[in-house]
């Protein structure tokens, strides 16, 4: 037992100390709350609002390294059953169509200008477990970033308003 905590103190030190860990490469510029501007995809040179003009969305960083992202169209339809666990097969399609939610951790590129999402949990399983790289640029309290293989297709460039 003693010999487990030790080890474990052991580790826990050396992950606070190397600077390749989450939180040594968490940029200060990132870490708040921010509000959904704007989400456009490009298909086929076809640029579209993926969530609609009235979509919100929140993203939080936080200063050790975790994250939650959450985006949602504004004209989601209402469930007949008043029932989350019994919609129709259009009322789901239009759910999970203009949603998407996940957290996890990320690390910050600075030199590359680039952040990586580590997903933990998603609405879209098959990014469960992923490593997603974006380039970014954050401009005073805007911050946009680009997806080259956004969830819908296509590419993607969203952009955030921090909360102040």
């Amino acid at each position: 037992m003693m010999r487990t905590l030790i080890i474990s103190a052991a580790a826990m030190m050396i992950a606070m100390t190397n600077p390749n860990s989450a939180t040594a490469q968490v940029s200060k510029e990132f870490v708040g709350t921010w509000t959904l501007v704007s989400a456009i995809t490009e298909k086929e040179g076809v640029k579209s609002d993926i969530f609609g003009a009235q979509a919100k969305g929140m993203l939080v960083f936080d200063a050790t390294g975790h994250y939650m992202i959450t985006l949602i169209a504004g004209d989601l339809p209402k469930f007949a059953s008043n029932n989350r666990a019994m919609g129709t097969a259009d009322e789901n399609k239009a759910v999970i169509g203009g949603s998407l939610a996940h957290f996890g951790t990320y690390v910050v590129n600075d030199a590359e200008k680039s952040f990586t999402f580590q997903v933990e949990r998603v609405t879209f399983p098959n990014w469960e477990g992923a490593e997603l790289r974006r380039s970014f640029l954050i401009a005073a309290d805007v911050l946009s970033y680009t997806d080259p293989r956004a969830s819908a297709g296509g590419f993607a460039t969203v952009v955030w308003k921090r909360v102040k």
